[in-house]
């Protein structure tokens, strides 16, 4: 083989390796290029998912921002109602109140009454001697059938007629009508009592509060729901 021939073959095997080198080198190229594409794509997905779920976390914030905002309004909305509601409620209480202070005008149906409020009083205590307490105003229709209710009593429950001791201490007197119905609560201008009587034992460790002021609360509150329902037209929680 003579110096061309080897000159010959020496080229054609570095045109080989070159020819080699290159394919490898073009082979790490369109790998790296794909490895590139593959990394920035899961960094971009990456990126993607953690804008979602921030702007997911933001409105979950916000929807819950809003639920809030909502059940406060829905809240105060309620209390509103049901602060107007009480305000019919007690008015409507106030008016019974009111019209209580008329019950004593007719001397002859309020001392039928208090004899009944007297006997009743006797029946719940059943004492042999009690204490009883009225307004000053009533002393004189309370003395007057203070017999008969013994009496009356005496028949009812078979027992002897019992001692009444009418008290020296006097319930308070009905409500002004100088100042106006509405401005003469306890809570304003002392206790006041429209009739009716409050009987005790001797020793004071019973006391039965028979007042026409008494007699209306218990029988309002006891009513109250059917008032709620007939007013507005549901029953109350």
């Amino acid at each position: 083989m003579n110096d061309a021939d080897v000159s010959k073959q020496i080229q054609q095997m570095v045109r080989f390796i070159r020819q080699e080198a290159e394919e490898k080198a073009n082979e790490i190229s369109v790998s790296a290029e794909e490895e590139f594409n593959i990394e920035k794509l899961q960094l971009v997905e990456a990126e993607k998912k953690k804008i979602r779920q921030e702007y997911e976390k933001k409105e979950k914030q916000v929807e819950i921002r809003k639920k809030i905002e909502y059940s406060m309004q829905l809240n105060a909305s309620r209390i509103k109602v049901l602060q107007a509601q009480d305000d019919v409620v007690n008015a409507m209480k106030e008016s019974a109140s009111k019209d209580l202070l008329n019950v004593s005008h007719d001397h002859h149906v309020y001392k039928r009454l208090l004899k009944d409020l007297i006997v009743q009083s006797l029946v719940r205590l059943k004492e042999p001697g009690v204490l009883l307490r009225c307004c000053k105003e009533d002393l004189h229709l309370v003395e007057s059938v203070l017999d008969s209710a013994k009496e009356e009593y005496a028949s009812k429950v078979n027992v002897h007629p019992p001692e009444i001791i009418i008290d020296d201490v006097h319930l308070p007197p009905g409500p002004s009508h100088h100042h106006g119905f509405f401005h003469h609560h306890a809570e304003a201008h002392g206790p006041f009592c429209s009739g009716g009587v409050v009987i005790a034992s001797r020793d004071g460790k019973i006391v039965f509060e028979n007042t026409l002021d008494a007699r209306l609360d218990v029988a309002f509150n006891k009513k109250l729901p059917e008032i709620r329902k007939w007013l507005f037209g549901q029953v109350a929680a």
